[in-house]
């Protein structure tokens, strides 16, 4: 009995120091967000927090309707990377595309390109939509 006690305690430590450790590592530069605390940080007052909006999509999905003040920059397109690796590394950004597929694998090149804060907008315009959030056309 006390060999499983000692066992209990010891994951329990462990399970503590592991915790620890995650708490003093630096947040990374994405940020997954819903709907709704897209919708919220888009309102921030304060601009230099606001995230510039990028709509990966293709320009005909974007003329459907987009966020307001979305900057398009097809993910399909070839000059992709040429157009995201022009942006400012320090401004924060909010990808998305139609379902979050292609902003999700966009990710790993804001990563690459040592962008400092990039918010990923999870289940890309269909979940603003239906979250019954705005959309420009």
């Amino acid at each position: 009995m006390r060999t499983n006690a000692a066992l209990a305690l010891g994951l329990i430590c462990a399970i503590g120091l592991v915790r620890a450790a995650d708490d003093e590592k630096p947040a990374g530069p994405i940020t997954h967000l819903d709907a709704p605390a897209a919708a919220k940080l888009l309102a921030e007052k304060e601009e230099k927090k606001r995230p510039v909006i990028i709509d990966i999509r293709t320009l005909r999905e974007y003329e459907e309707g987009h966020l307001k003040g979305a900057k398009q920059i097809d993910f399909l397109g070839p000059e992709f990377e040429v157009q995201i690796s022009k942006l400012d590394l320090k401004q924060p950004y909010l990808v998305h595309c139609r379902s979050g597929g292609r902003s999700s694998e966009s990710l790993k090149l804001w990563k690459k390109l040592g962008f400092k804060k990039v918010y990923h907008l999870d289940g890309g315009i269909l979940a603003w939509t239906k979250a019954k959030l705005p959309v420009e056309k």
